[in-house]
Order: C-alpha cells, then sequence, then structure tokens
C-alpha cells in the first residue's frame, strides 16, 4: 500500500502543546542533556505514550529543510532597496536563490514569489523567514510549497 501522508506547513501558535513538548523531548534526547526517554518525558510533562505516538510525525522544520526548494509569496510595499534587503537575508543565510518574480506594484504594494534551494551549508530556514518578516515594509511572508 501506498504512503499517502500529507504534509503541511504551520505556525508554531497553531501546533497543539504535546506536538511542541514531543519536539523539546527530541532536542533534549539529541543534546545528550538526558539519557532516556523518560527522563525527556518528565522533564517537558507529557507521558512516553504521546511521545511514541508523534515522535516521527513533527520535527522542527528546518531538520527536514536541506536539498530542498522552497517557494515564498511575500507582500511587500514599493520601496528601492526592499528586494535587495530581502535577496540579502537569504544569501546571507546560504541559500541559494532559484527564482524570482516580483509583480507590477498596485496601490503601493508589490507580490514577490521567491523560491529557493536550501543546501547542506544553509542556516536555520526558520530565522532567515523571521528574519525577513522583521523587515519594514513587509507585509506579510506565505510558504507555498516545499519539494
Amino acid at each position: 500500500m501506498k504512503d499517502k501522508s500529507k504534509y503541511y506547513v504551520v505556525k508554531q501558535k497553531a501546533v497543539p502543546e504535546v506536538l511542541l513538548k514531543v519536539v523539546e523531548a527530541k532536542r533534549l534526547l539529541d543534546s545528550e542533556r538526558v539519557e532516556t526517554v523518560q527522563e525527556a518525558t518528565d522533564r517537558v510533562g507529557i507521558s512516553r505514550s504521546s511521545f511514541y505516538k508523534y515522535k516521527d510525525d513533527i520535527f522542527p522544520f528546518h531538520d527536514n529543510a536541506k536539498g530542498r526548494t522552497l517557494t515564498f509569496v511575500i507582500q511587500m510595499d514599493d520601496e528601492p532597496g526592499l528586494l535587495s534587503v530581502v535577496l540579502k537575508i537569504v544569501a546571507g543565510y546560504d541559500a541559494n536563490i532559484l527564482t524570482i518574480h516580483q509583480s507590477i506594484p498596485i496601490n503601493g504594494i508589490a507580490s514577490l514569489t521567491l523560491s529557493i534551494e536550501v543546501l547542506s551549508g544553509t542556516k536555520d530556514i526558520t530565522k532567515m523567514i523571521d528574519e525577513i518578516e522583521e523587515q519594514m515594509g513587509i507585509h506579510y511572508l506565505k510558504i507555498l510549497g516545499r519539494e
């Protein structure tokens, strides 16, 4: 039978607390701060059965993105230099820019579609997205797809 798993990208605020605690327990185990699953689950406040139920189904976004293509849409003010700032941030995280398409601005707002390749040396994509979203003139960033 073919695996029919579907993947979704959701913001942290939409993820149930138990799943976030599973991620934290996995981080504790990976960092060797604890030696057993029982210690990790006790520390984060979930049951071992919850950990084992979800451990293979949730992971931080950046952990599984290497070698992938990500496509974003960004709504941004039509200001000179803002596109350069966004591209400089992407370059600073060592991601490879594959395509750029900026629409003709309407009412001072432009839509930017940006596809990047996440390489083995690419830094934390989550932080890159946060940094882009924090820029003055960026209205929102949405991940359209991941291959």
